[in-house]
């Protein structure tokens, strides 16, 4: 098959959501109706015993939550779908806003009860950065939620973008009966049920058959035909073109944990939803049809295999094809590196593949070389843009409970921080180690992860530190002096940088006024 071939069979896109609006549980059906597992696991149940395939790590098995970007692959309809669920917790902000910058496309999912939270509109503030087209899956529609037409209202004032409702329920809560396609004009009526598909579904090509009245009743059937008149009066026709151009949400109702709504929005992603983009170097537009290789890692995870410590990096493909065992361009590194052991994933199960295309995400066995942000070409040297990591908002120092494992702390202390799990920084001459996170449950998950995955033992003292700022000056000699002056407040971030730990934003204010000739930077890309 040609390279253009590959390209517009893939679809690449991220699942977001505010915490506990059915993200998890979106992501195990829509691999279950992609073939991809015979039966979804539950987030949280006491009845299903299935594990979600998305939150296989342990901690996210014990909490119910998702704390890491997951990356599966599957077909549907002869289309290669890429999917990454994000964790939707704002502790583990950074990873999603890194993941956001390896996808295409993204789902949101907002829970009919709650409406538009805080953490959807932060991400969604990510996607408008990149003009990123965005659907709207609305869940829950099984519970006593909001009405429809307010949650569309409120999903175009917070999320500042203009809607289209491609599908339309039907009742909701315990007299939900299903969701109507607008974008085919055809109703599906399926029989819920939380772990399997089922076969069990009446097809309508028009709403006036009298068998709807018969098995929804006169008065649903009657305000599905009044629904939809009045939809398709207000809204303008759906624009493909406006929603790839990030300017229009088309909006999908439905209950992911009971199979309603899924299908039809995933049979009409798979046909508005944007094959391979373009991507940006600090130098030029790379498009996926080049015929060169190039791409870059955008996440890093330690011990997806406890039993042999390995460290994957997940790889975006931007143009050409991959090809296992090939030498490729480090762009940051002394050498060409070549990748004998190259997986593309189902969660944590993976297959080994010899060849990838632009779109793909594939994870690539590295013993170190690799670092998130770097790029890997087929010759030219170039740096793709966009994955910053941001200044920290809480602090704490790393307290070391038992010296004797100082060694296994130091090695789970940078593996993690290589996944971008959190910031490390050291100063006083190295004697402080000190984490900087975004929120307080990743503490837990790097506590947790010390002990079970390195048996090294910790606890976090808290710092009363304000921000970190990168530094840099185009006159070195001002440069040395400031850092020689404030040598007590000098840190090195893991990659060896510069950076002024402030303790408080008055006196950030008045060390910026003091020395015009440095350069504060609140993002290490600068």
């Amino acid at each position: 098959m040609s390279l253009t071939k590959e390209i517009q069979k893939r679809r690449t896109f991220a699942i977001i959501a505010h915490p506990d609006a059915g993200k998890t549980t979106l992501t195990e059906k829509l691999l279950l109706f992609g073939g991809a597992i015979q039966t979804a696991g539950a987030v949280k149940s006491n009845k299903i015993d299935t594990a979600t395939k998305s939150d296989w790590m342990e901690i996210e098995k014990q909490r119910g939550i998702s704390v890491a970007t997951s990356v599966m692959g599957f077909e549907y309809q002869g289309i290669k779908i890429n999917l990454l669920d994000t964790p939707g917790h704002q502790d583990f902000a950074e990873d999603t806003y890194r993941t956001l910058t390896a996808v295409d496309s993204v789902i949101m999912v907002i829970d009919c009860v709650k409406g538009v939270e805080i953490q959807t509109e932060k991400l969604m503030e990510v996607c408008r950065m990149r003009n990123t087209p965005v659907i709207c899956f609305i869940n829950k529609l099984d519970r006593e939620g909001r009405d429809p037409y307010e949650l569309l209202d409120e999903v175009e004032e917070k999320l500042n973008i203009q809607v289209r409702p491609l599908s339309w329920p039907i009742g909701m809560g315990k007299s939900f009966k299903g969701v109507y396609n607008l974008y085919d004009k055809k109703l599906n009526l399926f029989s819920p049920s939380q772990r399997k598909l089922s076969d069990a579904r009446e097809q309508f090509e028009n709403l006036d058959d009298n068998r709807l009245d018969e098995i929804i009743g006169n008065s649903y059937a009657n305000q599905l035909r009044e629904d939809v008149e009045l939809i398709e009066g207000v809204y303008t026709d759906f624009d493909t073109k406006e929603y790839l151009e990030g300017k229009v949400a088309p909006v999908f109702f439905g209950s992911a944990v009971n199979n309603f709504g899924v299908n039809e929005m995933l049979d009409t992603f798979i046909r508005i939803a944007p094959t391979p983009k373009s991507r940006q170097t600090e130098d030029r537009e790379v498009k996926p049809e080049e015929s060169k290789f190039s791409g870059f890692i955008f996440k890093i995870h330690a011990n997806m295999d406890p039993n042999h410590r390995n460290r994957i990096a997940f790889l975006r493909i931007c143009s050409g094809k991959f090809q296992r065992n090939k030498p490729y361009n480090h762009v940051r590194g002394p050498k060409p590196l070549r990748f004998s052991n190259v997986t593309q994933f189902m969660a944590q199960d993976r297959e080994m593949v010899d060849e990838a295309f632009p779109g793909d995400i594939v994870g690539l066995f590295d013993t170190g070389n690799l670092k998130i942000g770097d790029t890997l070409t087929e010759g030219e040297d170039m740096t793709f843009k966009g994955i910053p990591s941001f200044s920290p908002e809480i602090f704490k120092e790393v307290i070391n409970k038992d010296a004797m494992k100082t060694k296994q702390l130091e090695k789970g202390l940078k593996q993690l921080m290589e996944e971008g799990v959190a910031q490390y920084f050291t100063y006083e001459m190295g004697a402080r180690k000190v984490v900087g996170t975004v929120g307080q449950l990743q503490f837990e998950v790097i506590q947790f992860r010390l002990k079970n995955e390195y048996n090294a033992s910790v606890e976090f003292a808290p710092m009363n530190l304000y921000k970190a700022c990168w530094i840099s000056s185009k006159d070195k000699k001002q440069l040395d002096e400031f850092v020689r002056s404030k040598s007590r407040h000098i840190a090195q971030d893991k990659d060896g940088k510069l950076v002024f730990m402030a303790e408080s934003k008055s006196w950030l204010q008045m060390v910026q006024d003091n020395y015009p000739e440095i350069d504060f930077h609140f993002t290490s890309e600068f």
